[in-house]
């Protein structure tokens, strides 16, 4: 494998797949079972999860919920995903641990990184929920911190396009996908990635950014073997 530790982002939505709200556990179970094949390969995978597929926070509460708040509902959303997609993990075998970042007692212990690292190197898929735990800052961002404390190899950024484009090519034809790019290019070129002050982490702390499409969860051993897919941030 060309990673041995990672942190696996998952938006919400993908969640959802063509349902868009709520949970495809069709697919869900898809990506578990090619992260089970990854653990058995000895990679050590840590999962933030979005809340989007219930509620995304300031984008679904503008106008209608305080920022504060409707962040904090996003919170929330985040830890609801984590005990299904940990729930779908036990099921196929694959020890799984909640970890959160505010107190919600009975959901998941506290996130704490020592004890984060401990369940990686035992073999558990550890999920990490509630975001940084404070409002204002997205689950990108939470994935980076995540990944820069439990010193992760790289960030696999799964999501709904195959890799990161010049423009959006659903809705410009010409727009061109990147097979490498550097931070300083995504951030002067406001290239839709991850929001900038995830994107100024992971490049302060040189953690490398793999994005690649999830419709495909085999996607996922492809990029730990080191196949060239989706687009490297760097």
């Amino acid at each position: 494998m060309e990673y041995k530790r990672v942190l696996l982002k998952i938006s919400g939505e993908a969640l959802a797949a063509e349902k868009k709200t709520g949970y495809d556990f069709e697919f869900v179970s898809k990506v578990c079972n090619t992260v089970k094949k990854a653990v058995e390969m000895g990679v050590q995978v840590g999962i933030v999860v979005g809340g989007g597929n219930f509620w995304r926070g300031v984008k679904d509460g503008a106008g209608h919920v305080e920022r504060v708040s409707a962040d904090r509902m996003g919170m929330l959303a985040t830890a609801m995903n984590c005990l299904a997609v940990a729930d779908v993990f036990k099921q196929l075998g694959v020890p799984a641990k909640v970890m959160t970042a505010v107190d919600i007692q009975g959901v998941g212990e506290r996130y704490d990184t020592k004890k984060a690292v401990e369940y990686l190197e035992n073999g558990n898929v550890v999920m990490f929920g509630c975001g940084t735990g404070m409002p204002f800052f997205s689950t990108d961002t939470a994935a980076v911190l995540r990944a820069a404390e439990i010193k992760a190899d790289a960030i696999l950024l799964a999501k709904n396009i195959d890799g990161v484009y010049s423009a959006d090519p659903r809705k410009d034809a010409s727009a061109v996908r990147f097979d490498d790019i550097s931070y300083d290019e995504v951030l002067a070129r406001h290239l839709a990635v991850m929001d900038t002050t995830a994107t100024s982490l992971a490049m302060d702390n040189n953690i490398p950014v793999v994005v690649f499409a999830l419709a495909d969860p085999d996607n996922i051993l492809r990029v730990l073997a080191g196949e060239k897919l989706g687009t490297l941030v760097k």
